[in-house]
């Protein structure tokens, strides 16, 4: 079998395409939190706990000459820092998305749960046991 003919029995099995449409959702989902986060939750918890501004937090490492005290202005110039902020937004934005890909998954495995069976019907008693069963009772008489 040829590489090109392997490929392409690869990437029309479903799971290949399922992969595929995943990841392209995923990405996509991806972003839609990315901006739920950094554009409503962290101002929200900003204002909350002060004006705080989760992006400008960090430390600086390094020695910082002209004073600079905003965090684009320390990296451009080549000032070391530790920038937490952006972390915190970040472990933000993953805890969301955990919780949200979590309720999908228990909603998908609630709807692919088959619904309880039945109470199995006890099959019909066979003729030749009730005739067996009338002679018994008509013998005890």
């Amino acid at each position: 079998m040829t590489m090109l003919q392997e490929f392409k029995e690869f990437a029309v099995k479903g799971n290949a395409m399922d992969l595929a449409v995943g990841v392209i959702v995923g990405g996509a989902f991806g972003k839609i939190v990315d901006s739920i986060v950094g554009d409503l939750i962290m101002p929200l918890v900003g204002r909350l706990i002060g004006n705080l501004d989760f992006s400008n937090l960090f430390i600086v490492l390094g020695s910082n000459p002209n004073n600079l005290t905003t965090l684009g202005e320390l990296k451009k110039a080549g000032i070391s820092v530790f920038a937490y902020g952006n972390f915190l937004t970040i472990l933000v934005n993953f805890i969301i998305l955990a919780f949200i890909i979590f309720m999908m998954v228990k909603q998908m495995n609630r709807l692919r749960t088959p619904a309880p069976a039945p109470e199995p019907v006890a099959p019909a008693t066979p003729e030749d046991v009730m005739l067996l069963r009338e002679i018994r009772d008509s013998l005890k008489k």
